[in-house]
């Protein structure tokens, strides 16, 4: 019970500790608050996302904010899990043990929030159990092993959790945590009958070299303030973050034994982000025997370490096996935790920044883009119509300027969209914006960062109305 006051100092001051107050609200904040003031439908809100992107700053600044809104400080509980000291209580006596630490003799109205929840055996049964108790009440849990959380919310919290993914930062999100809004400027892309709001900048230079700041340190709220951290990423991203997934969350999950298989896939599909792989290619690079890749593919994959994405051909049709198929780090900062951060010049610069522009995507949980493969010819990113599956547009992610010259050479481009009926594919540009028209198509080329933080950005405000 000390520790419980220890935890919740609210409860003496009325207000969050200052080192978490001072720091800067994710744009995300917006999203999850609705869903823990939300009362009339009895839910639990699960906070889940990977290691180190937020999730226990924005428990924190929820409570400020409920503070704010006129909750009784008192009635907010904030319990760590993982701390040893609670080690085989029951969520529910924990509860009990919170409430009479508050000296608060009231009912109802609590708001219950449950950090590390994945250190609890059971989890979802319990908080379930909670949920049906305590009518009025309000739970809230995070974690961080967000592959297991999802299983367990899916199958026992059917109609009485509510999943919140926390994804790594947006391009968007951290031009927006370090105050630099002033630098971008807004326009309209018209494509089709549709108007897109679109966002450049006057200073590009200044704006690409937060790009590739983005690319090497961009992932982590706490890595873009810290200059000691981004002298040695490898250090705190690999041995905090990836070595934490990879040799303790993982393998405790799903009974991995051999721990130096699944780094030594992972460091294979790290470095070569954004390339084409197939189980044969990636048993022959990682030498790790082909029918345990697809097992740590999908491991990878439910960790949100990796994406792998679907393949169709020149025609726009899917191919009946999945033979070959892309893999994106789900954060380009990974990369440079593992080897080196990257500079403009590099020649895997062009993957990298395909990676980052991807992984904005995937911050859109209903849409994730294809890639077109033929034998002579490839098509980086493609949507896909959700009523006929046919191509809805294409595009190619270059970090050069050439193209805008010499659109000829954008020959598998030209052949992809004439067989799909397609006229306005984008190209990325390192920092020429403009049309050209070739070949009876009309090519938007648009600098790479302004086009990543246009998805981030576009995707905050539809997840708003959705």
């Amino acid at each position: 019970m000390e520790r419980i006051k220890f935890e919740n100092p609210w409860w003496v001051d009325g207000h969050i500790e200052d080192d978490f107050n001072i720091m800067a609200r994710r744009l995300y904040f917006d999203l999850f608050k609705p869903l823990v003031y939300e009362k009339d439908i009895r839910r639990a809100v699960v906070l889940m996302g990977p290691r180190r992107v937020g999730k226990t700053v924005m428990l924190y600044h929820m409570v400020e904010d409920l503070i704010m809104n006129g909750a009784n400080p008192k009635k907010i509980i904030f319990v760590t899990i993982e701390n040893p000291i609670y080690n085989n209580i029951s969520l529910e006596q924990l509860f009990e043990y919170a409430k009479e630490a508050s000296g608060i003799k009231d009912k109802n109205d609590w708001y219950v929030i449950y950090d590390e929840i994945q250190y609890c055996r059971d989890w979802e049964v319990h908080l379930k159990s909670l949920v049906d108790s305590y009518r009025k009440d309000k739970f809230i849990v995070s974690g961080s092993a967000a592959a297991a959380l999802k299983f367990a919310s899916n199958e026992s919290g059917a109609g009485r959790f509510t999943d919140f993914l926390l994804p790594p930062l947006t391009f968007n999100e951290y031009i927006s945590l370090l105050g630099l809004e002033l630098i971008i400027t807004t326009t309209e892309l018209k494509w089709k009958e549709h108007v897109t709001q679109f966002y450049t900048s006057s200073h590009l230079n200044e704006l690409n070299k937060h790009f590739i700041d983005y690319i090497n340190f961009g992932g982590y709220p706490e890595v873009i303030f810290s200059k000691k951290i981004q002298e040695n990423p490898g250090r705190y991203i690999r041995q905090d973050i990836i070595d934490k997934v990879l040799l303790r969350d993982l393998p405790s999950l799903y009974g991995i034994s051999d721990t130096r298989e699944l780094n030594s896939l992972f460091t294979t599909i790290a470095y070569n982000s954004g390339g084409e792989f197939s189980l044969e290619t990636l048993s022959k690079e990682s030498q790790v025997p082909k029918n345990t890749i697809k097992k740590y593919i999908e491991y990878l994959e439910a960790a949100y370490l990796i994406k792998r994405v679907k393949r169709i051909g020149q025609s726009g049709k899917r191919f009946k096996r999945d033979n070959f198929f892309k893999i994106y780090l789900t954060n380009p900062s990974l990369r440079s935790a593992l080897f080196s951060p990257i500079a403009a010049t590099d020649e895997m610069i062009g993957n990298m920044v395909e990676t980052a522009i991807f992984s904005q995507w995937l911050h859109r949980d209903w849409f994730t883009p294809w890639y077109a493969r033929w034998s002579n010819g490839e098509v980086d990113m493609v949507a896909l119509s959700e009523t006929n599956l046919k191509p809805i547009w294409a595009l190619e992610v270059k970090w050069s300027n050439r193209y805008y010259d010499k659109p000829n050479e954008l020959k598998s481009l030209h052949k992809f969209c004439s067989e799909n009926d397609l006229n306005h594919p984008i190209v990325t540009t390192i920092d020429v914006e403009g049309e050209k028209y070739y070949k009876e198509l009309n090519v938007q080329f648009l600098p790479s960062a302004s086009y990543a933080y246009t998805i981030g950005a576009n995707t905050l405000e539809q997840k708003k109305n959705r």
